[in-house]
């Protein structure tokens, strides 16, 4: 995936904004009456479905990144603070996620980027603003097991100072973990812009997105199909991609589990 979006350019073998009515809907290349130039056909405006999905992985990996990579920072900081301090700090807290989990996390993005504005940053300000409390429950229950462990009680009794004992004994600790919510964070903002996308609150209307895709190809379901199978079997498979990563990930830096 992320060679595909580095190398696109030179990977897609046409512009994915070009039109030509004359080549409208045509099939893939094991139909009949397919184009061999158009390898997975052509949608109504004659564009190239096989360079659109190309270029949509561009923006399905730039959301996924970067949205998660800062989802997570947020998160796993307020979780930290929580899990390790107790008291006030961990009431506030919590009573914070409960009630922003109370929100419907697709219907509460979609009126935050209707408020802020269409557009990729909106995307990404829009799923940490939702997904922050995911990485916060986890590691504020994980922090707070490691707490009771022997290792922070002798950190403890030599003296390292609460920053110390947080950030250089616990939180190496729970990175295992941490890599698993954030490759899984990936998977769950592709579909949230391929949601976003679909409703035309992304990028612009003509850029190439899967969930863009899917929008267009909706309306022309019966005549041609393929033009939303691809995008969600791109979507599928990134998901899983993702995921698999993550267990992956986990498996070689998870001490316990290389046992």
């Amino acid at each position: 995936m992320a060679l595909t979006a580095m190398t696109g350019s030179w990977l897609a073998p046409h512009d994915p904004l070009e039109q030509d009515l004359l080549n409208s809907f045509l099939p893939p290349f094991w139909v009949a009456g397919a184009d061999p130039a158009f390898l997975l056909g052509t949608d109504n405006l004659g564009r190239d479905v096989l360079s659109r999905l190309i270029y949509g992985t561009r923006v399905a990996l730039m959301v996924a990144v970067i949205a998660a990579t800062l989802t997570g920072m947020l998160g796993t900081t307020v979780g930290l603070l929580a899990g390790f301090f107790g008291g006030w700090v961990d009431t506030l807290v919590s009573r914070m996620v409960d009630i922003w989990m109370a929100f419907p996390a697709v219907l509460l993005s979609i009126v935050l980027v209707a408020v802020i504005g269409a557009g990729l940053h909106a995307v990404i300000i829009a799923i940490i603003v939702i997904d922050w409390t995911r990485f916060c429950r986890v590691v504020r229950a994980e922090t707070m097991v490691q707490c009771q462990q022997d290792y922070v009680a002798s950190a403890v009794t030599i003296g390292l100072s609460r920053r110390r004992r947080l950030f250089v004994e616990i939180l190496p600790n729970i990175l295992p973990l941490l890599i698993s919510l954030l490759t899984l964070e990936m998977g769950i903002a592709v579909v949230v812009e391929a949601i976003l996308s679909y409703v035309g609150l992304s990028v612009a209307s003509d850029a190439a997105t899967w969930g863009g895709l899917i929008q267009e190809g909706r309306l022309y379901v019966n005549q041609a199909p393929w033009l939303m199978v691809f995008p969600i079997a791109c979507i599928i498979v990134a998901v899983l991609g993702f995921n698999a990563l993550g267990d992956g990930l986990r498996s070689a830096f998870d001490p316990v589990l290389r046992r």
